[in-house]
């Protein structure tokens, strides 16, 4: 290291060309003061790893939740030129497309929560959780070639939910150019019993109630107003994505040495974009990528079964309706201004979340005037929030920001912490009714094994890479 690190402004940090060898573009931290003191010396070698790949655009970009990851650092965003540039398995990570769906109700959190206990146990009892977890919707060899071609569309089309839903998903819940070969019988095999089951680790549904409005005219947009009932799940493409990434780190360092890409870490391996390998990965992401929103649209379905029966309600109202859908772990293909030119680049989001501004074609109309929901879980003690895509964002950090408040201790060092304590029954005292598939899962995400969200969030709106619209705070959770 022969350059140090520059703070810009009370909200950016960059590591400049020189921090380390072969930096081909500067990096560039969204993080203020308070999250500084916790910034790892390996995410910030991470940031600077990711500029020396080829084909990379204007800086190596991280969110303020970022932490240590595997090849790109989680909260890690950068795009490539598409004639120049690489995909890299390690900047869309193991759990391919894991992202965030809020659903919005009719009901008010004092209408609940005489019935949170019922209400958890019930969706506990519909959704699978934990490792491995196995679910009722089981796919034959046929229909599973249809979910990854189709998408949230296929859940669609078995009556779990309507096409209202697919307006309100990123890219439609659905990327086309699948060729369905390009996954292996194994990662068929490891998803084939998954669909509409949570997993375990970080993923999560959780019962909120929004507890304050920042914008009033997004929030009437979103269907949003103060006390009233949400529903946010988190998981993704469980075992298919895994294995589509565990399939293809070996073809893409294969790959490096054939076309002579010098790798300043192993773990950025990766593929000339137009090559085959690269084609061929880029098919199984965009496959796996598409049975996560085939996934998150189930769970959506057997969350509704679940409020009816702990309710005893209408689906009418009850009202439950998707808010939005959004990918955090995702490479795609988009159109940004680099230059005084609109560019097509292949952008990675590792850990991080599209935010797109108002008036963006790729928009559906309903969210046009306000711009993009952007989706941000928090930890399941404090609060989770929804803001809004900027025009700021689609010039600073190619439309995305970042993906939630970002571990500050490890799983084992949040297991340590957790010695002794009982992290249900104080959530409990909190006011947070908490089932999981294991009480070490419980200890693993307790509250202070993340940064505090509001800090986070605090960095992306002073920045204007995203606004605040909501807050929402938990008043049940299932945990995996």
């Amino acid at each position: 290291m022969t350059e140090k690190l520059i703070r810009k402004d009370e909200n950016t940090i960059e590591v400049p060309i020189g921090y380390k060898a072969g930096m081909r573009v500067p990096g560039l931290i969204y993080l203020n003061a308070q999250l500084e003191k916790f910034l790892e010396p390996q995410a910030v070698a991470q940031v600077a790893n990711v500029s020396t790949l080829p084909g990379i655009v204007g800086y190596s970009l991280a969110m303020p939740d970022i932490h240590t990851g595997y090849g790109f650092p989680i909260g890690g965003v950068a795009a490539f030129d598409l004639n120049e540039g690489i995909i890299s398995p390690g900047g869309v990570g193991y759990d391919i497309n894991c992202g965030v769906r809020l659903l919005r109700s009719n009901l008010t959190k004092q209408e609940v929560l005489p019935h949170i206990k019922d209400l958890v146990a019930a969706i506990y009892a519909n959704v699978p959780s934990g490792v491995g977890s196995k679910g009722k919707i089981r796919l034959t060899p046929d229909e599973q070639k249809n979910v990854v071609l189709k998408g949230a569309l296929w859940a669609v089309e078995q009556g779990m939910g309507s096409g209202a839903d697919l307006e309100k998903t990123e890219s439609e819940g659905m990327m086309s150019g699948v060729d369905e070969t390009s996954i292996s019988e194994k990662a068929y095999e490891r998803g084939r019993n998954q669909m509409g089951t949570l997993g375990s680790g970080n993923h999560f549904i959780e019962i909120q109630y929004v507890s304050e409005i920042f914008n009033e005219k997004a929030a009437q947009a979103f269907g949003l107003f103060e006390g009233q009932v949400t529903v946010m799940i988190h998981t993704g493409s469980r075992g298919l994505g895994h294995q589509v990434c565990t399939d293809f780190l070996p073809i893409m360092e294969r790959a490096s040495k054939k076309y002579g890409i010098e790798l300043y870490d192993r773990e950025l391996a990766c593929a000339p974009f137009h090559s085959q390998e690269a084609e061929e990965y880029f098919s199984a992401m965009k496959g796996a990528a598409n049975y996560a929103w085939a996934n998150r649209q189930s769970i959506m379905h057997l969350v509704s079964e679940s409020f009816i029966a702990a309710l005893r309600g209408s689906p009418s109202s009850i009202g439950l309706s998707l808010v939005y859908d959004v990918a955090h772990n995702i490479a795609k293909e988009e159109t940004h201004r680099v230059g005084k030119r609109d560019v097509r680049l292949i952008v990675h989001r590792k850990g991080a979340t599209r935010a797109f501004p108002k008036d963006h074609p790729e928009l559906p109309d309903i969210y046009r005037a306000v711009g993009q929901p952007v989706l941000i879980p928090g930890d399941m003690g404090r609060a989770s929030f929804v803001l809004i895509g900027t025009q700021d964002a689609m010039t600073e950090t190619y439309g995305s920001t970042c993906h939630g408040a970002g571990r500050l201790l490890s799983r084992h060092g949040a297991i340590k912490a957790a010695k002794g304590r009982q992290i249900w029954k104080e959530l409990l005292d909190a006011g947070v009714t908490v089932t999981s598939a294991g009480r070490g899962t419980l200890a693993e995400e307790m509250p202070e094994a993340y940064k505090n969200i509001n800090n986070v969030i605090s960095v992306v709106d002073n920045a204007r890479i995203s606004q605040k619209v909501a807050m929402l705070k938990p008043i049940g959770v299932v945990k995996g």
